[in-house]
């Protein structure tokens, strides 16, 4: 696949004659030629340059798709979501089509030759519910509709546990801000042998400290020792304890930790550390 980092490196002209200047801006990498036969048709060139003032000499046009390979998409889009342009232009390469030209909101235009969707990176935000939406998935979901994530070339996937299949009389639970029926161990006192436990360790540690002796089962839903959640991708997820937050790994896989009220920006922080680091890892 080729796509261009920046669309400072795509030039598009007008077509060209012979004996014409054939001197390129010094960031041109790639150029987009539009043929005036009366439809739009073009050709695609890398281009090879060298000098040392803004405009150089051309040494030479390689040609990577003309005429019916090429589809010149016609609504403007966000031309730094990489995801949508890669998903869009996979979508419409069928049969000779192998590159997609996009216009952007501000005109600027850039391109997809050959689009690969395995270089979109899967990222797993692993969270609980209720409440419903999760406020990890809630807070990712906000900040990607943002734009914030458009250069990084990543998609959301989500791993939530519903604590709802624990709920019993006999079941206890870290809060009753999640509004799930059972017991809480912020508001009520367990005086009955073998309640069941949901919580990490922190509702351990204040459970036998509140009610030391007491017989109980326990389901560990902590991220690191999680009785439900195993990592199979790259993810972020939520901790109560901040000195974890971070990248890690769990289970093999390099993740992204972030505290149980971590805010909007740190959490988008926090993302693009993980990329940043899932990307170096990729080339080593």
């Amino acid at each position: 696949m080729i796509f261009p980092d920046e669309y400072k490196r795509v030039g598009h002209s007008r077509e060209l004659h012979d004996g014409e200047d054939k001197r390129i801006y010094f960031l041109t990498k790639y150029m987009i030629v539009e043929h005036c036969n009366g439809e739009r048709n073009y050709t695609l060139y890398e281009v090879n340059h060298h000098g040392d003032d803004l405009l150089r000499d051309v040494e030479s046009l390689k040609v990577l798709a003309s005429g019916e390979e090429i589809n010149h998409y016609d609504k403007d889009l966000n031309i730094k979501d990489r995801l949508l342009l890669i998903e869009t232009a996979h979508n419409l390469c069928k049969g000779n089509i192998n590159t997609v030209i996009f216009t952007g909101i501000d005109k600027h235009v850039t391109f997809v030759h050959k689009p690969d969707l395995s270089k979109v990176l899967d990222i797993e935000i692993v969270d609980i519910v209720p409440p419903e939406p999760s406020w990890l998935a809630s807070v990712v979901r906000r900040i990607e509709k943002s734009g914030i994530f458009g250069d990084l070339t990543i998609r959301f996937s989500e791993n939530l546990t519903d604590l709802r299949q624990f709920e019993g009389e006999d079941t206890v639970f870290p809060c009753s801000s999640s509004g799930l029926k059972g017991k809480c161990l912020d508001c009520d006192v367990i005086t009955k042998e073998g309640s069941l436990l949901v919580g990490c360790e922190i509702s351990r540690s204040l459970f036998e400290s509140r009610f030391p002796g007491l017989d109980y089962s326990f389901v560990n839903i902590c991220p690191f020792k999680s009785d439900v959640f195993k990592p199979s991708k790259p993810f972020i997820t939520r901790c109560c304890r901040s000195e974890k937050s971070g990248i890690v790994i769990i289970n093999g896989i390099k993740g992204a930790v972030v505290h149980w009220g971590a805010s909007e920006f740190y959490v988008a922080n926090t993302i693009w550390e993980l990329v940043r680091e899932l990307r170096k890892q990729d080339l080593s």
